[in-house]
């Protein structure tokens, strides 16, 4: 037979395409080139914007520019930029280039030899790099400015000097660099360094040498004051400096023990530090001590430090050989937790903390947290002098089945005295403390209404009403609680909670002393969603009432974002600032300056980077990152609706061919999930993707895309997937320019499982990628989701599967539900997709499907890339999938040849030299 090879054959498509409109189809090569935008900074002055252009695969750049487009340099291999406080440098990474790394690993050079990053510190008013080499580390503070800190690995030319490097605690020199003034102090063997939130200190461990003596020192880099806070070789983890500086703690041991035993040492801004707290304290419970997986925390009034505390290790039995001790997993009908999730989170657990307190005036320390907490939060930055603790050891068990929001006892611990009271037992939700400290403050799943309870009073006060703010999710289609659509934050003091229902923000008085206030007013009546953008917001802090915020407000019938500028004391006072047809994202603003930097997109306009003010009047494009898509055919994106048949209003969306005929026969791919209608204007970015098609590909290549919402039934999921699909697809060939022989369907997981069960409903679809699904919900019912070790049973019952009930109680849902007790009605070639490490569907369920369809002599494919989780995440697998994709759809939709892997397999004695692309004429 002849043969001829992928490239021949979009070649060909592609020289009778090019004839028509002198563009070309785009291909899948040409989509790992294509550039995303994945960082974006601005100074705090305004004056200058940094981001990054990097494709799916090669070097990425980093460019430097100002609001008005006048780019100052570029750098190709930067990455990971942070500008200083104070506006005048940008200090980042370049990472060698791919290629050269590339061909440094086909000579077989090892890691350790391959080449280190450099770092970057470029000068904005001289439009001047410096460039230092082999980087290790660097940290740049965000609260002030002039200096930064980087550690170097140097070379060694000895590869015995290189395996004592290794040995000695990853020491390295560490510079302490003016970036103003040039100065470089360089300190020889430092292990590690932390700076202050606020003020311009640093605090590092020296290990020594002939020309530093060991220790732990504190600079004030503004005063060029050094202090040595505690001299001497030890074991030293976790330096903790508070906000401005002044005081530090850090956990040490100062014998030479193998296995440190640490203790708390505080030092107070004067003298050395000393010991506050020891594994001797009476407060550690019997058989306790300090840990240094936990985090020392500073209160933010500096008069209490937070630490974690831990069970002590049992050690090992050093008389039993390790072949002696049998090798087994005890599974227990009614322990809190399933053997598998243990497992799964054994390293994690193994380094969990308890939360202890000293306060350090008094030199006492008090446990204030238990084995019955799982978890505990301050109040008040650790001001208050409470914690708020939360328990479901009591329900876990019966969580397993019922999925979140999981039940709860809510706790208050004294932090003097590590008393906890329990003031609310038993609750669908998880509880969080208002930023003042004045309150707590939690949603309720079962009667959708938010909740406070006042700290000072002990009060409980319902603070919403569903008859008044409809907070719960109104769309939830899943046999469970709904959940809530979230809330904006406080006023500042917490005066007020700004709470969202699906399209209006309430400003609800934490104490019902006053009726909630419609702020937006009109989002119900319009169906437009406000939400609330916080510029520059500071975790923990409230939002200020008297300044003029933004909103962004999204359109349920268009689709289309539009800014709004807003005074959060007016009610229903809004200014439309930018709006059209576009998606739109969370703009970035300049803290001192009123610059702002945003993305606007629909389905042909890629989100370049635009520059504005705050009255979003003139808009400057900054960045060009895809100038080649308008070499290529680009396709267009439309909403459609169609009756489901249920008789439900249904919305989809339908992406067409760039130079639409609708005279001719179009192949068409089906793809979907739940619902994606609302994603209308958004540019999907090319991509090979993991798991999906690309929508510009298809397009691209003369294909039309649809993408049907779906409205699910308790207990048919499979029938709501088919009643909402099928009257879409069918409205679409009414138009009369989609060829009814040559429709495909593609999903993954969720979308997987679908496609399996419209093909075992319908023989509409003549070719079907099926991507990990669920084939069989009686054996996935008792199946493991392997990436968090957690058993199935929950999202059957009440989540995503929506059976609503357990196999025992409706054993004929899940047999209807099933394709796998119907593949022999299948007519429609399948191809699958499950790998063989995937963390969340058991790869069993792809063998059950292609087994099936094997034993019923019924063309399948099975595509299992080795180690990969629920979808393949290198982009080698990725481009990989997408090429056995786009030629299985080719085939059966375009009639092009059938590919060699398709045809002949790749034999196992051939894995990793064939790729069988070739097609077969």
């Amino acid at each position: 037979m002849k043969k001829f090879t992928v490239l021949t054959y979009l070649v060909l498509a592609a020289i009778v395409l090019n004839a028509q409109n002198g563009k070309k189809p785009l291909t899948l090569d040409e989509i790992l080139k294509w550039d995303r935008i994945t960082e974006t900074h601005i100074s705090n002055d305004g004056k200058y914007i940094v981001y990054k252009e990097e494709p799916w695969k090669g070097d990425p750049v980093l460019k430097i520019t100002t609001p008005d487009a006048k780019e100052k340099a570029s750098f190709l291999g930067g990455t990971k930029a942070q500008i200083t406080s104070g506006s005048k440098f940008v200090i980042f990474t370049l990472e060698s280039r791919v290629d050269t790394v590339r061909s440094l690993k086909l000579k077989g050079t090892q890691k350790d030899d391959l080449p280190k990053d450099k770092l970057v510190v470029y000068n904005f008013d001289r439009n001047l790099p410096d460039t230092i080499c082999n980087l290790q580390s660097v940290k740049v503070p965000e609260k002030w400015s002039s200096w930064a800190f980087y550690q170097t690995d140097e070379p060694t030319e000895k590869k015995e000097d290189k395996k004592e490097k290794k040995k000695n605690d990853k020491t390295y020199p560490l510079h302490i660099r003016n970036l103003v003034t040039g100065e470089n102090i360089i300190i020889p063997a430092v292990s590690d360094y932390e700076m202050a939130e606020e003020n311009a200190v640093l605090a590092f461990i020296s290990k020594g040498d002939s020309t530093f003596d060991s220790g732990i020192y504190l600079y004030d880099l503004q005063n060029k004051h050094e202090s040595k806070v505690l001299p001497g070789d030890g074991k030293f983890s976790q330096l903790t400096l508070n906000k401005n500086g002044t005081r530090l703690a850090f956990l040490g041991d100062t014998s030479d023990v193998k296995e440190p035993k640490y203790s708390v040492y505080y030092w107070p801004g004067a003298d050395q530090a000393a010991i506050v707290m020891d594994n001797s304290d009476p407060s550690l419970p019997s058989n306790w001590e300090i840990s240094d997986n936990g985090k020392l925390i500073f209160s933010e009034n500096n008069e209490r430090l937070f630490l974690g505390t831990a069970p002590r290790k049992t050690p090992k039995d050093t008389t039993v050989l390790e072949e002696e001790i049998p090798a087994l997993d005890v599974w227990v009908w009614n322990e809190e937790i399933l053997q598998t999730q243990q497992l799964n989170t054994k390293a994690r657990d193994e380094k969990k903390t308890y939360l202890a307190v000293i306060h350090l005036e008094e030199k006492k320390a008090v446990q204030l947290e238990t084995e019955l907490f799982t978890n505990i939060d301050l109040i008040n930055k650790g001001n208050a002098d409470q914690v708020l603790a939360i328990s479901n050891r009591p329900y876990a068990v019966q969580t397993m089945w019922e999925g979140s929001p999981g039940h709860n006892d809510f706790y208050l611990v004294n932090v003097n005295t590590g008393d906890a009271a329990m003031i609310k037992k038993d609750c669908r939700a998880r509880p969080s403390a208002s930023p003042a400290g004045k309150y707590l403050y939690w949603y309720n799943a079962i009667d959708t209404t938010w909740n406070t309870y006042n700290l000072s009073s002990g009060k409980e006060y319902k603070i919403t009403e569903s008859t008044k703010i409809q907070a719960a999710d109104e769309l939830n289609d899943i046999p469970n609680l709904p959940g809530s659509y979230r809330f904006a934050g406080w006023l500042e003091n917490d005066e007020a909670f700004l709470v969202y229902d699906r399209y209006d923000i309430w400003k609800v008085d934490p104490t019902n002393a006053t009726n909630p206030v419609n702020l937006t007013m009109d989002g119900r009546k319009n169906r437009i969603s406000y939400r609330l953008v916080q510029f520059n917001a500071e975790y923990g802090e409230g939002i200020n009432p008297a300044e003029t915020t933004l909103l962004k407000a999204f359109n349920e019938k268009t689709k289309a974002d539009t800014y709004f500028s807003f005074d959060l004391s007016k009610p229903g006072k809004k200014k439309v600032l930018i709006e059209g047809n576009y998606k739109l994202n969370t703009p970035l603003k300049a803290k001192e300056a009123e610059v702002v930097v945003f993305t606007k997109e629909n389905f042909e306009t890629y989100p370049n980077l635009l520059s504005t003010d705050m009255s979003f009047k003139k808009q400057i494009q900054i960045s060009d990152a895809a100038p080649q898509q308008n070499n290529f055919n680009w396709g267009t994106a439309e909403l459609v609706s169609w009756r489901s048949l249920d008789g439900l209003v249904l919305e989809g969306t339908l992406h067409k061919p760039a130079n639409f005929d609708p005279a001719k026969k179009y192949p068409m791919i089906v793809n979907f999930y739940e619902k994606s209608a609302d994603e209308l204007l958004s540019y999907r970015m090319p991509e090979n993707n993991r798991s999906t098609i690309d929508y510009h590909y298809y397009t691209s290549n003369g294909y039309v895309v649809f993408n049907p919402d779906i409205y699910y039934k308790e207990g048919y999921p499979g029938e709501s997937a088919f009643n909402c699909v099928m009257p879409g697809v069918t409205s679409i060939i009414e138009k009369g320019f989609v060829d009814p022989k040559r429709i495909g369907a593609q999903g993954h997981s969720w979308g997987g499982y679908q496609v399996a069960y419209l093909a075992t409903r319908t023989n509409m679809f003549a070719a079907i990628e099926s991507g990990a699904p669920v084939v069989n919900m009686f054996s996935a019912y008792g199946g493991i989701r392997w990436g968090s070790g957690m058993n199935r049973s929950f999202q059957y019952e009440h989540t995503q599967s929506r059976i609503g009930k357990s196999i025992w109680e409706a054993p004929l849902r899940y047999l209807e539900n099933s394709p796998l007790f119907t593949l022999d009605k299948i007519q429609t070639p399948i191809l699958i997709m499950h790998n063989d490490d995937d963390g969340a569907v058991p790869w069993y369920q792809g063998i059950e499907f292609f087994i099936g369809m094997r034993r019923l002599g019924k063309p399948a494919w099975l595509l299992n890339y080795n180690e990969a989780d629920h979808w393949p995440l290198k982009i080698r697998d990725k481009h990989d999938f997408q090429i056995r994709m786009s030629q299985f759809f080719d085939h059966y939709l375009k009639d092009a040849p059938m590919p060699k892997w398709m045809t002949d397999g790749i034999p196992a004695t051939k894995k990793g030299i064939e790729m069988g692309y070739e097609l077969e004429k």
